[in-house]
């Protein structure tokens, strides 16, 4: 067993796993590492395995039990807080998860599109505009998702700019204290528009959960408040990394992006693979409930598990030659958005999103290039959601 390999770990190339994890895909699928504070926890990294364990009830995801494992100090912040959807377990979650649904049906998303698409349109306008050299973290990357969401949930455009800086502070603040001040802005904010709306509806996701909560008497304004505070995070932080990622792994990789560009209809097959490949969202994390005998090994009620999606997704007896780029290999059941009740609600808008952006940027400006050597553009720490910091490109 590999208890001494600690977890998480730094990335050494952006898209690839960390050196450090090779000891947890040798010993697949079930092994142990050392969380931060010294804590024992599982580690899952064979395919199958984690899918049935991430569908598995006697898992839990509440991260108030005293139990539930933390794999870094910013994260032990959270602990003790009930995060709403990805923080609870059924009834409760799957009530929570039928409200939304409607908004994140592939019919809607369909209708998202052209506003997408005109989105993309605009910000690369203004990058044609302002020449080059640009960070297309900052002019791309994430003011795309950032007014997207904006556009989902209701919210004035204006304020993108307002939920890019604290979706920063949630996922990269080093002191727990300058976490805890991102959050309370968050659902101040949020606060405000929730009040707003309760006497005046709009036509987004918060206007919708408005007029459920009145037509039911219910009247839970903290349950908007925090599930708005959710769906920013995980709707805006998570494909803002993918496209500056995603972007940087097809320059790395000149061939693959020839042939990408050669036929359009490819593009559904790359988003998965880079999904695939670059796993960015790699520490999922629950806490049994009771004693599970899996694997030939026993986790006990009580027990940490952490996922390591960059392994998961590389785990060779499913995926031939995983460390490699390949569109045409059979993808589908990567779980770069999970898997099981929490599988990720919003996995239809982050792949209009990625598909448009990528597919439009290359068009747009089809002599993209890194403006610095790729081993100077800083990423992010393993303890967070990967991607890149900056992305310096000309064209």
């Amino acid at each position: 067993m590999t208890h001494e390999v600690a977890f998480p770990q730094d990335r050494t190339c952006p898209y690839h796993p960390p050196a450090g994890y090779e000891p947890l895909r040798e010993e697949r699928p079930l092994t142990r590492v050392t969380l931060f504070d010294g804590r024992p926890a599982w580690a899952v990294t064979g395919h199958d395995v984690a899918r049935r364990l991430l569908a598995d009830p006697r898992l839990s995801s509440d991260r108030t039990h005293k139990d539930f494992p933390s794999p870094t100090a910013r994260g032990a912040t959270v602990r003790g807080q009930r995060l709403p959807l990805v923080g609870v377990d059924d009834p409760e979650h799957n009530a929570q998860r039928r409200k939304l649904i409607p908004s994140f049906s592939s019919k809607r998303i369909t209708a998202l599109r052209p506003r997408i698409q005109q989105t993309v349109d605009q910000l690369l306008d203004s990058l044609a505009e302002q020449g080059p050299p640009a960070d297309l973290v900052t002019t791309f990357a994430f003011p795309l998702p950032a007014i997207v969401i904006c556009a989902l949930l209701g919210a004035p455009y204006a304020d993108a700019g307002f939920f890019e800086e604290q979706s920063r502070r949630l996922t990269l603040g080093q002191r727990p204290e300058e976490v805890e001040q991102g959050r309370a802005e968050l659902n101040d904010y949020f606060h405000k528009l929730v009040e707003s709306q309760w006497q005046d509806p709009g036509d987004g996701l918060i206007g919708d959960l408005v007029r459920e909560q009145r037509a039911t008497g219910s009247g839970d304004r903290q349950e908007l408040v925090m599930l708005a505070s959710v769906l920013l995070v995980g709707g805006f932080e998570t494909t803002a990394n993918m496209i500056s990622l995603g972007t940087f792994t097809l320059l790395q990789h000149p061939q693959k992006l020839a042939e990408l560009l050669a036929d359009q209809t490819l593009m559904p097959s790359v988003v998965d693979e880079l999904l695939r490949f670059t796993s960015i969202a790699d520490i999922m994390l629950r806490m049994a409930t009771t004693d599970i005998e899996i694997a030939g090994h026993t986790i006990r009620a009580g027990d940490g598990i952490v996922f390591p999606l960059s392994l998961i997704n590389r785990d060779a007896d499913v995926y031939e030659e995983p460390d490699r780029l390949d569109w045409h290999r059979t993808v589908r059941h990567h779980v770069a958005f999970g898997f099981g009740i929490h599988q990720c609600l919003g996995q239809n808008l982050a792949r209009a999103e990625l598909e448009i952006a990528l597919w439009t940027l290359f068009q747009r400006l089809p002599k993209l290039a890194l403006a610095a050597p790729p081993h100077e553009i800083p990423f992010k720490p393993g303890s967070t959601i990967q991607g890149l910091i900056e992305l310096p490109v000309t064209w």
